[in-house]
C-alpha cells in the first residue's frame, strides 16, 4: 500500500507491529489521531515513554510494577497467607475480574517446557519457594494453563512445594458453564468427571 506521506508510512509500519492490529487498522488510529488536537498525541506518545523507561517489576511477586512492591504486594487488607501463582501478568487482571481472590500473587514469567528449551532455572520458581520458606503461607493455588507446559509446570511445583510442607491446589477444571456435553472434548469431560463434587 502507498502513503501520501513517509510519516504516516512510519507510523502505520510501527503501529501494525502490535499484537492483533493489522495495516488497515493502524492506518485508522493514525489517520484518527491526526483529527485529534495534537495534545492528546504528545500525551499518548508520553504515556508510552514514560511506561516503557520506568516500569519495574515487583522484586516479591515479579508483577508489573510502578515501585518496587506492586499494587498488590503493598496492599496491607490482602491474605498473606496464601499464594496464587500465574504464568503472565494478564492472568493477575483475569482473576481480579472474579473478585473473589484476596490473596498474594506470584508470576512465573511463563512455563517449564523442556522442547522450547525452557527449564525451572528459567522462571521464577526459587523466588516462590523462598517466600514459602519464610513461613507466613499455608497455601499455593496453581492457576496455570490446562496445556502441556501448565501441567508440567504445575507438577514440578508440587513436587518442590510439598517439601515445604504447604497445602498446593489448583483451579478447578472442566465442563464450562453453558455449554453442552455433546461439544465437550474428552479429556475436558474426563477432568471433569475425575473432579466432580457433590451436589
Amino acid at each position: 500500500m502507498h502513503y501520501s506521506s513517509k510519516l504516516i508510512e512510519r507510523a502505520v509500519e510501527e503501529i501494525a507491529k502490535l499484537p492483533g492490529i493489522g495495516k488497515k487498522s493502524a492506518l485508522r488510529i493514525v489517520l484518527h489521531l491526526l483529527k485529534q488536537d495534537p495534545k492528546q498525541s504528545h500525551q499518548l506518545a508520553e504515556a508510552l515513554i514514560q511506561l516503557r523507561d520506568n516500569i519495574q517489576y515487583c522484586r516479591e511477586c515479579h508483577n508489573i510494577a510502578d515501585e518496587a512492591l506492586c499494587y498488590f504486594c503493598k496492599d496491607t487488607r490482602r491474605r498473606r497467607d496464601i499464594i496464587c501463582v500465574v504464568e503472565h501478568f494478564k492472568d493477575i487482571a483475569a482473576i481480579e475480574r472474579t473478585g473473589h481472590y484476596h490473596g498474594l500473587y506470584h508470576v512465573l514469567g511463563g512455563l517449564i517446557s523442556p522442547i522450547d528449551g525452557v527449564g525451572p532455572q528459567d522462571i521464577h520458581i526459587e523466588s516462590l519457594l523462598q517466600r514459602v520458606r519464610q513461613g507466613e503461607v499455608t497455601e499455593v493455588i496453581l492457576a496455570l494453563s490446562s496445556t502441556m507446559e501448565g501441567d508440567t509446570t504445575a507438577f514440578y511445583l508440587t513436587k518442590r512445594l510439598k517439601e515445604q510442607q504447604v497445602k498446593v491446589t489448583a483451579l478447578a477444571r472442566g465442563v464450562p458453564i453453558g455449554s453442552e456435553l455433546e461439544f465437550t472434548d474428552e479429556l475436558t469431560l474426563t477432568r471433569s468427571l475425575l473432579g466432580r463434587t457433590e451436589f
